[in-house]
């Protein structure tokens, strides 16, 4: 997924179909997605889906995340 702050594209392991981690494989190098990448990993693991909050500051990359996750766990499911 490429956003306006770079791309964004990230890695998901499933133990079934539970989500057990995620990988930020690219992401744009800006201090506010250094910041919000563990906050949406950790409310993606506790929501076992892509329905995660829009970090405040990181409304980019959130969404970009959030893209990425979701063309992931699609890719899994097919």
């Amino acid at each position: 997924m490429n956003t306006d702050k770079g791309p964004v594209q990230v890695e998901v392991t499933f133990a079934g179909d539970r989500i057990t981690a995620v990988k930020m494989l690219q992401q744009p190098n800006h201090p506010q997605t250094t910041a919000a990448v563990p906050q949406l990993v950790a409310e993606t693991l506790e929501a076992q889906s892509a329905d995660v909050d829009t970090v405040s500051g990181a409304t980019i990359t959130s969404d970009g995340y959030k893209e990425s996750l979701q063309a992931a766990i699609d890719a899994m499911g097919a």
